[in-house]
């Protein structure tokens, strides 16, 4: 019994010194409320119609795409993923003509590319010697023209350059130096930088192994004669 109002007395106790601890909140509290008008313009704007609903008619451009899409996709029925067969077929398709858009622009033959069985030219001189000394250019290459290998023709006309410079005692010849050692000996800063810029044009076509077009062709010969015309 003793213990009893023991125990009460100090529960007693303590709920007085909780209730002293308490504090009143007195902050005024602003209460947030939505706008009707601006809900009610938000549900008009089709940008924030989240249904799924269409608000309108189908453009005759959407009806054209969802008609073409239709279509092809008619075309891969009964097989099994055909919307991911299809998927991958439109970008294969779409690397490929952008493939050749770019072979276009720089005037690559890209059929020639897939050729393996093309013409071989018999020429008159031994191609791994190329003493430029015994080599008729204006016949071989006329002859090479008039064969569609328009990448020997460029060839030719990099090893004729070679010996006008070296007839002109701007560079010495030797069958075993490279392109970059006859662009060192270069001293016209002029000369050099033309030079640099026909060997690119040379060793991206032959090494390259690119085929070019007649309009290539007669591009890069037009910058060979100028260079031509241009030596002392």
């Amino acid at each position: 019994m003793l213990f009893t109002l023991f125990l009460t007395g100090i529960s007693n106790a303590s709920a007085k010194k909780v209730k002293a601890t308490l504090r009143v909140d007195s902050s005024k509290i602003d209460v947030k409320k939505f706008d009707a008008n601006a809900i009610k313009k938000y549900k008009q704007d089709k940008d924030f119609n989240y249904n799924g609903e269409a608000t309108g008619q189908p453009s005759f451009w959407e009806r054209f795409w969802g008609w073409l899409w239709h279509k092809m996709t008619s075309l891969f029925d009964g097989i099994p993923y055909s919307g991911v067969v299809l998927k991958y077929f439109l970008l294969a398709l779409a690397i490929v003509f952008i493939a050749y858009i770019i072979f276009k622009s720089l005037g690559i033959d890209a059929m020639q590319l897939l050729r393996s069985n093309a013409k071989k030219i018999g020429l008159s001189y031994s191609e791994s010697l190329e003493n430029i000394n015994e080599i008729n250019f204006d016949a071989e290459i006329e002859n090479a023209i008039s064969q569609h290998n328009f990448r020997l023709a460029v060839r030719l006309l990099y090893l004729k350059c070679l010996k006008q410079l070296s007839d002109k005692n701007l560079i010495q010849w030797q069958i075993d130096k490279t392109n970059t050692a006859y662009l060192y000996e270069l001293t016209d800063p002029i000369q050099k930088q033309t030079f640099g810029f026909l060997t690119r044009q040379f060793e991206y076509v032959w090494y390259g192994d690119f085929s070019i077009d007649k309009d290539t062709f007669t591009t890069i010969n037009s910058l060979f004669q100028n260079f031509k015309n241009h030596l002392p």
